[in-house]
């Protein structure tokens, strides 16, 4: 099991960034969330078996989004950040 903590920034908030995350979170066995930041950055926090979470967020940088995001920061969490966490949200 692992957890990700990622920032993506570039043109990422009012296109329908989270609500496209939200639904290829569904073709992986992955939970966590997706909220927007202030900054016009975009946060996700993704856990699951190390290959499902790798392959979820590889396909976020290859999907139509790909040419929204101009940097994308990934950092490995403590698995327990994902305690009590369940399916795949949208955070407001």
């Amino acid at each position: 099991m692992i957890a990700k903590h990622v920032y993506y920034e570039g043109r990422v908030q009012g296109v329908g960034f989270r609500y496209t995350v939200k639904q290829l979170a569904r073709a992986y066995e992955v939970t966590g969330w997706v909220k927007n930041l202030d900054d016009g950055r975009v946060e996700l926090l993704a856990g699951g078996e190390a290959d499902e979470v790798r392959a979820f967020l590889d396909d976020i940088t290859e999907s139509e989004l790909a040419g929204l995001i101009k940097n994308v920061q990934e950092e490995v969490l403590p698995v327990v950040s994902m305690t009590g966490v369940r399916g795949f949200e949208i955070r407001h």
